[in-house]
């Protein structure tokens, strides 16, 4: 059975993927990494390589996106897939740089609850009859994971490379997928992506945001399918 790693975003853990799971367990041996113990996504990468089977594919949404990109260029010859979700190649921009610092001091007070309620979860999704529910998921997550890996996961974005480059170089089946209605990640960074990765699909989900897999899950697992399906 071929292995699939999924890496989750930022403050969120193997919930974001429940129902990408639960379509593939079966077809799959379907394994949600963490990404919240180390300060730079090197480190982080390492860990998972460290966790994988010697070949398998691999999907990240969002800070999971980046360090799926940062895990190819660690071991290219290991992936046999990627799929970059609602993610950007960019190296962080200055002014994003300069509002970490404040959040990592709110959460080191202990206002991790207060952070991720006015600052980052509104930003997420569209509005729908599910988003107080699924916001309500995204606080859950968070709250599991805590002040330590906020500080964490803060860092390694902040220092992180750009990978343009190494997306220029990939030739393994690879979907780019986004949220038509994302913010964080825009539709034209998820173009700048599928530009840069040859013959990679690009596919853009209706009436979602920043996490489709939990706001149109029925949509991305299609979508899934159809990318680990291809040789």
């Amino acid at each position: 059975m071929r292995t699939l790693i999924m890496l989750p975003g930022m403050m969120c853990d193997e919930r974001l993927f429940s129902s990408q799971t639960a379509h593939l367990r079966g077809q799959y041996d379907v394994r949600v990494l963490p990404i919240h113990e180390y300060q730079s996504i090197e480190a982080i990468a390492k860990n998972v390589l460290e966790k994988a089977p010697a070949k398998f594919a691999l999907l990240g949404l969002s800070m999971g996106g980046i360090v799926a990109m940062e895990v190819v260029k660690q071991a290219r010859m290991r992936v046999t897939h990627l799929a970059l979700l609602d993610t950007n190649p960019i190296a962080e921009s200055e002014h994003v740089k300069l509002r970490r610092g404040p959040q990592i001091q709110k959460v080191k007070n202990g206002c991790l609850t207060e952070v991720m309620r006015d600052e980052m979860k509104p930003n997420y999704l569209v509005d729908s009859p599910q988003k107080p529910a699924i916001l309500e998921l995204c606080m859950a997550m968070a709250k599991k994971l805590g002040n330590e890996a906020f500080v964490n996961q803060s860092i390694a974005l902040r220092d992180r490379p750009d990978y343009q480059n190494v997306l220029a170089d990939i030739s393994i089946p690879s979907l780019i997928l986004g949220g038509r209605e994302d913010l964080l990640c825009p539709v034209e960074r998820h173009e700048l992506m599928h530009s840069l990765i040859k013959g990679s699909q690009l596919t853009f989900i209706d009436d979602a945001g920043h996490l489709p897999t939990l706001e149109q899950p029925s949509k991305v697992n299609d979508a899934l399918d159809a990318w680990l399906e291809h040789k």
